[in-house]
């Protein structure tokens, strides 16, 4: 894993807890370096050949697009969180999209035609090219500011498919209720625009863990109905990184077992 600051992933658990469930402990290994943008290029360079893959976290999901062939959907988000060494032809994928996917799958929510998105970064972009995949076709953006907004998110929506709507981030939106709402915003909400958002959605992904249990944590347990947390996001896409990483496919159950008794 690298990226900075980097001592507060729980990444090397959740893979190293992989490689023990698949058998595989004996033969791979998993670290973390703090790494910044300036010192990737060098740190890759300097890679043996029992190096397989990297896992690269901010703020090098950029960065690490120069460094190997990007796939459509990386290429797409300007964003890669993984990077694979492959016998001397490396490529970039960003499975942050299919961890969404897999992980709102798993709680049974497999398609979805509304979507409310709080913010508007790098994850905020992998979570609408999800949506898109789950059938979205319309979603509100709650944001601090809509320029920017827009300049991140706007033309990711028209070629996706779907029609974006903006307003004020930290509200209660006066607007119909939605399939799902995910929230890649770090900062915390007051307990009362947590419940208002939840009320209006069946579904709801927060996609961050900084704060775990955060105020929608709360609010859809409260609420009953699904509930998803940035441990779900971490271990989706650790599961395709295995994946892509060892070729085994490991089963998400064991992993979110150990990473949310770490936060416990």
């Amino acid at each position: 894993m690298l990226g900075r600051p980097i001592e507060h992933s729980l990444s090397p658990l959740i893979h190293t807890t992989a490689y023990a469930v698949l058998g595989i402990a004996d033969d791979w290994s998993y670290g973390r370096h703090e790494v910044d943008e300036a010192g990737l290029a060098g740190f890759v360079a300097g890679c043996g050949p029992e190096w397989v893959g990297l896992s690269c976290t901010a703020p090098l999901k950029q960065a690490v697009l120069d460094l190997g062939r990007p796939t459509e959907r990386a290429r797409l988000l300007a964003s890669g969180n993984t990077f694979l060494f492959n016998d001397g032809d490396p490529w970039v994928e960003n499975t942050d999209v299919t961890g969404l996917v897999g992980a709102f799958a798993r709680a049974g929510v497999t398609s979805a035609s509304t979507a409310l998105l709080l913010g508007n970064g790098a994850t905020a972009r992998s979570a609408l090219a999800a949506l898109a995949e789950m059938g979205v076709t319309d979603a509100l953006v709650l944001c601090r500011s809509r320029e920017r907004a827009e300049a991140s998110l706007g033309s990711l929506g028209e070629h996706l498919g779907v029609g974006l709507e903006y307003g004020p981030w930290g509200t209660v939106p006066d607007a119909d209720a939605t399939d799902v709402l995910v929230s890649t915003v770090s900062t915390p909400l007051p307990p009362e625009v947590a419940a208002g958002l939840v009320s209006m959605t069946r579904a709801c992904f927060e996609a961050t863990y900084n704060h775990y249990p955060t105020e929608l944590d709360r609010a859809a347990r409260a609420a009953g109905v699904v509930q998803l947390s940035g441990i779900d996001l971490l271990v989706g896409q650790a599961v395709d990184q295995v994946r892509l990483m060892t070729g085994r496919a490991c089963p998400p159950g064991p992993l979110l077992e150990v990473a949310y008794a770490a936060l416990d």
